[in-house]
């Protein structure tokens, strides 16, 4: 292909060469009104030099025809995979590079959009579309076209943003009039106190419905809370208590409608994260000692934590007249902290403290019912227990897991972590335990005792228990079999986990979720998902996994870590995941709590209907009242204004290409124009002569 024009490259300004073709004018408008001859010869010769300083040259271009560039963006996001529109999808698809191809100037190039691995981002075809023409300069783009269910979330305000001239087309799988419920999360917090409500808001969105109230079902960790029923659009305010720290797992969900497209968006998943307010701790130091300010030390440093301390000043024993009343600064309200009031405290401790007649028997009894319903009692014991006037023979005998024998070890030993210890998280990975022998200071006092329930996780003089762990009713409960850990503290040779082992036997003892000897967790990272079993048995069960739809498939574990268990999962769904073993139930939500892909699926053409308009292009249905396809006659056209009919759509044929050669032939230049100017001048001269 070759292209023949006609080009100027002036050697002087444009201004100028009108200001010497004025110039040139003046002279022979004179000339003419003075009767001088070869008029026309001058005027000749003047308009070749100025034809010459203005160096007019042809240039012939070698051109290779370009084809016209087409996308196609392909719509496989999650709202694509409903009812009909996975097999409409890849039938548009066929249909579309079989007529494309037909078309001997035309590339056709095809992006496919999915969304995201959070799920959102919505559907992005725009995106798509950047990508698949980057390279492509907009003069060689013929149109787009796309198929998808018309919820687009990248529209571009302007045709202009397109970076392109040419028709947009839209072919929209799915029906007309399709119906959807799903419930929307307006309002979800992300943490929330212990023990407190927080509240949820939330609407049910029912397109397609005839406005009657939807039921909505509530609830936390699998437990259903009362149930909601809302009128459709309506924004219903749901209270939920976060009953226990880390993930609180709050489902809601609404029943499905008659004829609709999908359950996929029936359910709304949120996770709340409980944090505890302010730890209230009940203190309670019998017979004086050496570490007797450890524990008080140690709680007081934390700021969350806020303690009440209950000393006894004077054992019973003493031979010592002075009056109680006396000997303290304030009454101590003994009747409120272990009667009325003893149910604000999370967690009481007794350290050293004996069967004394000072506390009455009902208020140990009050305790025993405190744990029973899920308090936590912590005991810290002496030479004491191991008599009989110890705590283990008061009314706390049922409580407290290890019995005394009457035994008591006084020699040099270091604490150790128990095979059981090891699986346990309170003392798995303690600092300094791996070592032989362990890089802790040395004890020097133990009581000894059989265990009677729960776990010991640190053994002591002769390899006997040390730290005993135990559930009793819906509380726990830990036994230290030894009053002087507060030598860990001061640093005596060496030292030891104080501060780590202190602060994860609270947590336990507060039922923190990442230190339960027993559980199964999931956690969620985009589509991964990973499975942790923590448990004391030698071997971990297989767990059951259950999708969103409600699919199951069988995980094994591989064990990590002593007593820890875990597996990766590939997500395929988007929802709420459920996993069973051993009795023991873990959920995760993969994806957002309230996917932007899924807060409208039902197929429309309204959204993408103003910039196809803007561009010259249609939207339209792939499918009317059945679900098979029917798609338009494709057509090449020239630059219109309109590139659709009822039946057919058309691609803008661009006749792009691309420069090879050029040839350029100077006009004002060489010997010729040379010999033409001097032969007018000449002639001129001569005419001129004869006068």
């Amino acid at each position: 292909m070759t292209d023949l024009t006609f080009t100027f490259a002036p050697l002087l300004p444009w201004p100028l060469l009108a200001v010497l073709a004025l110039l040139a004018v003046v002279v022979l408008i004179l000339g003419a009104a003075l009767g001088q001859r070869a008029t026309i010869l001058r005027a000749l010769g003047l308009a070749l030099a100025l034809a010459a300083l203005t160096d007019p040259s042809l240039v012939r271009e070698k051109r290779d025809p370009q084809k016209t560039v087409v996308a196609v963006v392909i719509d496989r996001s999650e709202s694509q995979n409903f009812g009909a529109r996975p097999a409409q999808t890849e039938e548009a698809r066929k249909a579309l590079e079989t007529a494309l191809a037909k078309f001997g100037d035309v590339e056709t190039r095809f992006a496919t959009v999915t969304n995201d691995a959070s799920g959102n981002d919505g559907t992005k075809l725009f995106g798509a579309l950047e990508q698949a023409l980057k390279d492509v300069p907009p003069e060689r783009v013929g149109g787009a076209l796309l198929v998808t269910d018309g919820v687009v979330h990248d529209i571009p305000a302007k045709a202009e943003a397109l970076g392109f001239h040419a028709p947009v087309h839209a072919l929209i799988t799915g029906r007309e009039g399709e119906r959807d419920r799903r419930i929307e999360l307006v309002e979800a917090p992300r943490f929330g106190i212990v023990g407190k409500e927080q509240t949820v808001r939330a609407r049910v969105v029912d397109t397609g419905g005839d406005g009657a109230r939807a039921p909505i079902t509530v609830r936390r960790d699998g437990e259903q809370l009362p149930t909601y029923s809302p009128v459709p659009g309506d924004i219903v305010n749901i209270p939920v208590k976060i009953t226990h720290g880390g993930a609180n797992i709050v489902e809601l969900e609404v029943p499905p409608a008659p004829g609709e497209i999908t359950l996929a968006d029936n359910k709304a998943v949120l996770t709340i994260e409980g944090v505890r307010d302010r730890l209230k701790v009940l203190l309670v130091s019998g017979e004086p000692h050496p570490g007797e300010r450890a524990w008080r030390n140690l709680l007081r440093a934390d700021a969350n934590v806020e303690l009440v301390h209950f000393t006894i000043l004077r054992p019973p024993e003493k031979l010592d007249v002075t009056p109680a009343s006396e000997l303290a600064l304030i009454a101590f309200p003994t009747a409120d902290l272990f009667g009325r009031k003893i149910n604000e405290f999370d967690l009481i401790i007794f350290d050293r403290y004996s069967n004394q007649t000072l506390l009455p028997s009902v208020y140990f009894d009050n305790i025993a019912r405190f744990v029973e319903k899920g308090g936590a009692f912590l005991a810290a014991v002496g030479p004491d227990y191991a008599s009989t006037q110890g705590l283990y023979y008061s009314p706390l005998e049922n409580l407290l897991p290890a019995r005394p024998d009457g035994s008591l070890y006084e020699q040099p030993f270091r604490a150790r972590v128990s095979k059981d210890g090891e699986k346990h998280p309170v003392t798995r990975g303690l600092p300094g335990a791996r070592a032989e022998p362990p890089q802790w200071g040395q004890w020097f006092r133990q009581v000894d005792a059989d265990v009677l329930k729960g776990n010991s996780i640190l053994s002591g003089a002769q390899d006997k228990p040390l730290l005993v762990l135990s559930h009793e009713g819906k509380g726990r409960v830990a036994l230290l079999l030894s009053d002087q850990i507060w030598l860990w503290a001061r640093g005596y040779d060496g030292g030891g986990p104080n501060a780590d082992l202190t602060r994860r036997l609270a947590h336990w003892l507060m039922k923190e979720p990442d230190l339960e000897e027993e559980a199964l967790r999931a956690q969620a990272k985009g589509r991964e998902v990973t499975i942790e079993r923590q448990t004391l048995k030698d071997e971990a069960a297989p767990v059951t996994a259950t999708a969103p739809s409600g699919a199951q498939s069988q995980v094994t574990l591989r064990q990590s870590a002593p007593g820890l268990w875990r597996a990766p999962l590939d997500a395929n769904e988007m929802g709420l995941w459920r996993f069973e073993s051993d009795g023991l139930t873990a959920l995760v939500n993969v994806g957002p709590a309230n996917p932007r892909e899924f807060r409208e699926v039902a197929s429309t053409v309204e959204k993408l209907a103003p910039l196809a308009e803007a561009t010259g292009g249609t939207v339209r249905r792939l499918s009317r009242a059945s679900d098979a396809v029917t798609l338009p006659r494709l057509v090449e056209m020239t630059d219109a204004n309109r590139y659709g009919g009822a039946d057919w759509i058309g691609v803008r044929q661009t006749g792009a290409s691309t420069l090879v050669g050029v040839e350029v032939a100077p006009l004002g230049l060489g010997l010729w124009a040379m010999l033409a100017l001097l032969s007018l001048v000449v002639t001129a001269w001569a005419w001129e002569g004869r006068r």
